[in-house]
């Protein structure tokens, strides 16, 4: 089993993968009289596909125990997917080029406090992983007629282990 200990996810770390959703980066500006700090474009939802729309949702996450069990990765043809937390908890992102057979090699990033992704259609990716307890997100992904998941059974299994003192 190949080991993978998870790294601290930064914009520039994260550049080839997706985007990183936080309140950062340099376009910013008041809104609201100035009550309000607006963080503008921080990601780009893709919907394509039959009657394509891009939907808001929330989930509730549960935690795995770690060291995880990678197995399985997946990707969505036809929509952007974002995991923005409700909450100031860190959790794991895991993240695969596309190789020459399916995924390549899997990356792993744990999220500073606050910090989302949003995946681009076809990124393979692992499913959605909250560290240590319950947590809560809100979900930006596409909707529409045809089946924007795709499942891919990894051919041996990864281990991923969180940095130290994280639990």
């Amino acid at each position: 089993m190949s080991r993978i200990v998870a790294r601290p996810l930064t914009r520039e770390s994260f550049a080839e993968f997706g985007d990183v959703i936080d309140i950062g980066g340099d376009n910013h500006y008041p809104i609201n009289g100035g009550k309000a700090e607006r963080y503008h474009d921080l990601a780009t939802a893709e919907a394509q596909g039959p009657n394509a729309r891009v939907l808001i949702s929330m989930v509730r996450g549960t935690p795995y125990a770690f060291p995880l069990k990678l197995t399985m990765v997946e990707r969505h043809p036809f929509g952007s997917q974002a995991f923005i937390p409700l909450s100031p908890r860190p959790f794991l992102v895991i993240v695969c080029h596309d190789g020459d057979e399916g995924p390549g090699e899997p990356h792993a990033f744990i999220t500073a406090p606050g910090q989302g992704v949003n995946y681009p259609r076809n990124l393979w990716h692992g499913v959605l992983t909250p560290i240590g307890e319950a947590q809560d997100f809100l979900v930006v992904d596409r909707g529409g007629d045809g089946s924007n998941l795709e499942e891919c059974h990894l051919s041996h299994a990864y281990e991923i282990y969180l940095p130290d003192g994280m639990a």
